[in-house]
């Protein structure tokens, strides 16, 4: 059963809550491929009327994360391992030189803010609050490339962060991975705030490969590829 997330962003729709929420249930397995998801059965989840909820399918389908069924509903559609690693690689090469970059003219006035941020990623975990985690995770993640002033590199990683898939993020609530992986991003802080560029970049490539690792289920071992 989806755990419907009842939390509006300020200036956020209905249509968009419904979205994310799906999405993040997607992203990170808790809706696994080949489910079957009907409009009238997600609003009366939602305790929303049938237009936003089919809105808000009809945006997922246009993401590929779902696929109609001729008179059934939608079924969440499976990503092959081939196009999650193209995505991986696309991000590996985007991701750690950015924080490298950053380490070199991190704001230290940011600091607290963003060690914040990581508490929430590491309060998601430790909850099994797969929703809050993303979201906590993603903020934290765009926020720290948007220091570096580069809007459309903020908007490229956001769009290939919005379409790797965690399938194996549900299966990691009950063991001690999840923990680990959102301990990293106060390791991360750690370099930036130090000015350690090379550290910076390999704990973001590390981060980046649970996705074909530990996020995908898989095994992971220390220097997964």
């Amino acid at each position: 059963m989806l755990t419907s997330d009842n939390r509006l962003e300020p200036g956020e729709s209905l249509r968009v809550r419904v979205e994310r929420t799906l999405s993040l249930a997607i992203i990170s397995g808790e809706l696994a491929p080949g489910a079957l998801l009907t409009v009238p059965r997600l609003a009366e989840q939602f305790a929303v009327s049938a237009t936003p909820v089919r809105e808000a399918i009809l945006d997922l389908e246009k993401r590929g994360f779902v696929e109609p069924v001729r008179n059934k509903g939608f079924r969440v559609t499976a990503v092959s391992d081939d196009l999650l690693h193209d995505i991986v690689e696309i991000r590996l090469l985007l991701e750690p030189p950015a924080m490298a970059r950053l380490a070199a003219s991190f704001p230290a006035e940011r600091l607290a803010s963003l060690r914040a941020q990581a508490d929430e990623i590491v309060a998601g975990a430790r909850a099994g609050d797969l929703t809050a985690y993303l979201l906590a995770d993603q903020r934290f993640h765009l926020e720290l490339t948007g220091l570096l002033g580069n809007p459309v590199l903020v908007e490229t990683i956001a769009e290939l962060r919005a379409r790797t898939r965690l399938v194996g993020l549900v299966s990691l609530v009950e063991t001690s991975m999840l923990d680990v992986s959102a301990a990293e991003h106060h390791h991360l802080l750690d370099h930036l705030a130090g000015g350690d560029a090379d550290a910076a970049a390999e704990l973001m490539r590390q981060h980046i490969r649970h996705a074909i690792g530990w996020w995908a289920g898989k095994a992971e071992g220390p220097t997964a590829d």
